[in-house]
């Protein structure tokens, strides 16, 4: 069995999305060539990987993961319904978990992610209830060490109205990235909104706010790219589902808006589909944000998972190729923009830099068995490499069993053979 991590410097006959068979040649973490692929001998080499059969792809990246909540379903066993209900069951459950029971969850769900693609994960972490607020940071700033070679991780502080300046301060003392929180559901939004980007500002780090997670209301994105418009730092706007129910007229103001700010919109769709429309049992919308429009217009769009099995969203498989798929069925993407938006679009958004089968581009990758893309995002098939900053850090395969089919015509020709 091979050791993990491996470094490699070539990977052979590779299939690209445009049909092409390719050798890339790696310097560390960095694509030095892509050349077409040679018929010489493969040569068993400890730094060769053979990637016949296989689609090479920049790796997924997940911009909008909550890996503190991630595997709770079950434990809470909350009732299903809409994102009021779900607050409620998570801030009931959050009062009796410990640093380490968070940990052990996040690190699962995060491994699985790896297994599945995802070499880089934004994850926000909530200000707590209770007297620790800090313990789903701890836990994080924890599970972020163990996995550091592995995965990149950046946290994010998920500060409700209820979490004071100095929690949000605190947290970020403590290693976290960004500040964030969910302004639309204060009692005040705009004045959260300002509170939250002001701490921001004082502390000089990026943003990454829920923008707007509900079918109706007052869109809170158009102060907050106002505010934002001369920042250098990161800012990314999550859900944002409003945005795919307003009016032309009213989108486009708020298109122009996030254009000049240069905000990166997150989309979410399995955790959005499952959250919103409870209240509307006919013709339910679909609670996903205006992609289509986002995307014509030029605004930078990642896509991600969000919750998975938590009281969010009681299902998932933590594969970024889920994600497409949603974005190919309920946003009418295509496919290649449906992968883009959970691989490069994300990492845009998350001011990562660029990766791919290109030459200068970071060595963030990940080969699936399969040789077209609507064969790579409908299969999903879980024969996979991944490979982070050039070493494969990954490997999947699976061996299935299948009684064969009886086929009389196929027995009657080998018969009369």
């Amino acid at each position: 069995m091979t050791t993990l991590p491996r470094q490699l410097s070539v990977l052979r006959n590779a299939t690209l999305p445009d049909g092409c068979l390719v050798d890339v040649e790696l310097i560390e973490d960095v694509v030095r060539t892509v050349r077409p692929a040679s018929d010489s001998p493969l040569v068993d080499d400890y730094g060769t990987l053979d990637l016949t059969g296989f689609m090479l792809l920049p790796a997924p990246a997940e911009p909008h993961a909550h890996l503190d909540k991630a595997l709770s379903w079950d434990l809470i066993n909350p009732p299903a319904g809409d994102l009021g209900r779900a607050i409620e069951s998570w801030r009931a459950y959050s009062t009796v978990m410990t640093v380490q029971s968070i940990a052990d969850r996040a690190r699962e769900q995060a491994l699985t992610m790896l297994r599945n693609g995802t070499t880089a994960v934004r994850c926000h972490v909530d200000m707590l209830v209770g007297p620790e607020p800090l313990r789903g940071v701890e836990a994080l700033v924890q599970v972020r060490r163990e996995l550091a070679g592995l995965m990149d991780i950046e946290l994010v502080a998920l500060a409700g109205s209820d979490a004071s300046d100095a929690t949000v301060e605190a947290a970020l003392d403590l290693g976290v990235d960004l500040v964030g929180g969910a302004p639309h559901l204060a009692p005040s939004p705009g004045e959260d909104l300002r509170r939250l980007l002001a701490i921001a500002e004082r502390r000089g780090v990026g943003v990454d706010l829920h923008t707007d997670e509900g079918l109706t209301g007052d869109p809170t994105i158009i102060e907050f790219a106002r505010i934002v418009r001369n920042w250098t730092v990161p800012v990314s706007a999550g859900h944002c589902v409003r945005l795919g129910t307003l009016e032309a007229a009213q989108l486009d103001e708020v298109i122009t808006e996030i254009l000049a700010s240069d905000i990166g919109i997150i989309s979410l769709p399995i955790t959005n589909l499952y959250l919103q429309g409870w209240d509307h049992p006919v013709s339910t919308p679909r609670g996903i944000t205006a992609l289509r429009s986002l995307l014509d217009a030029g605004v930078r769009v990642g896509a991600g998972a969000d919750n998975v099995r938590d009281p969010f969203n009681p299902v998932g498989r933590s594969d970024a190729l889920e994600t497409a798929s949603l974005l190919v069925t309920a946003a009418h993407l295509s496919l290649d923009e449906a992968y883009a938006a959970v691989s490069t679009g994300a990492r845009s958004v998350m001011s990562l830099p660029r990766a791919g089968v290109s030459v200068g581009s970071r060595a963030e990758l990940i080969a699936v068995r399969g040789s077209t893309m609507s064969e790579v995002i409908a299969t999903a098939s879980p024969d996979r490499f991944v490979i982070h900053a050039g070493r494969l850090v990954s490997q999947s395969r699976v061996h299935y069993d299948v009684a064969p089919a009886n086929i009389p015509a196929l027995e009657l020709l080998t018969t009369s053979n």
